[in-house]
């Protein structure tokens, strides 16, 4: 049995040098600490290979869900694969590494606060979480291109060799609730996934536009449905915690140096999954 911490941490963004810094003094409590990395390590294919072989050097396990960031094709970067075949690539390199990914067994953890199924998603997004006063999803995106809201996935993240990003969406909705069906009905869950999966997270994003690249309403009874102890999510670069029906949910985002250095922003850095540390206030639902 480990005698460790269940750590997470996301939204490493290492393209910025002061990220990568955090990354670079990031060291586990003791030597028997898994790390959660729940998406949007970087953009370019040289600082995603760089953070994760790091971050795999330091931890006994490491366990990956991709980011949008991940998934992006930049014109720049010497890497030119597309869609699935980026995230293909992108599951063989953590593969390379020893890094746990979705399209791998879920892990079992045994260590303090277990056991429990700890259960990387890979589930994207399908514009349902709309904007205010919208009914479709080109209703959806016209709010925002008009409000000069657009998430840069619209230009880098193509969703080849599917039709849509939603489309995608759809393929991984249904692979993953297989996937969860399967898993032993006698333990809880740690489910993590880069976006959230319930879309209040979503209600105090300053521009709420932005939610339609967010998540689906797919999941939405998934922490409920698959025994979620915890669900671990990045993403909207808001870190704290929150409950939702009785389950805990930890944003566990670093962000962009200019978020995170402003005054009263929470300590970015690593946070403790389990063994769970008692909730300091009360529970929002």
């Amino acid at each position: 049995m480990s005698r460790g911490n269940l750590l997470a941490i996301s939204d490493l963004h290492v393209n910025h040098a002061e990220n990568r810094k955090i990354v670079e003094e990031l060291r586990p409590i003791s030597d028997e600490d898994w790390l959660i990395v729940a998406g949007d390590v970087g953009e370019f294919s040289h600082d995603i290979a760089w953070a994760l072989t790091a971050l795999s050097d330091r931890f006994a396990q490491v366990i990956w869900a991709p980011g949008n960031h991940e998934l992006w094709t930049p014109p720049d970067d010497p890497l030119q694969l597309r869609g699935r075949q980026r995230y293909e690539h992108l599951v063989e390199l953590c593969r390379s590494l020893g890094i746990l990914t979705p399209e791998d067994p879920y892990a079992l953890w045994d260590g303090p606060g277990g056991p429990v199924t700890v259960a990387p998603l890979f589930v994207l997004y399908d514009y349902t979480f709309r904007a205010p006063g919208t009914d479709t999803k080109e209703e959806s995106l016209a709010v925002a291109h008009s409000r000069g809201v657009v998430c840069t996935d619209e230009y880098l993240l193509h969703p080849d060799p599917y039709p849509s990003r939603e489309a995608w969406c759809e393929a991984r909705v249904v692979e993953t609730e297989q996937r969860l069906s399967a898993c032993d009905p006698a333990l809880p869950t740690v489910l993590i996934n880069h976006y959230p999966l319930v879309r209040e997270p979503t209600h105090v994003l300053r521009y709420p536009e932005f939610a339609q690249w967010c998540g689906t309403v797919r999941t939405a009874e998934w922490h409920r449905r698959f025994r979620a102890h915890t669900v671990v999510y990045g993403h909207l670069h808001i870190p704290r915690t929150t409950w939702h029906d009785g389950v805990r949910f930890e944003e566990v985002s670093v962000g962009y140096p200019r978020e995170w250095h402003r005054p009263g922003h929470p300590a970015v850095g690593l946070r403790r999954i389990l063994p769970q540390e008692p909730a300091p206030g009360g529970r929002h639902s």
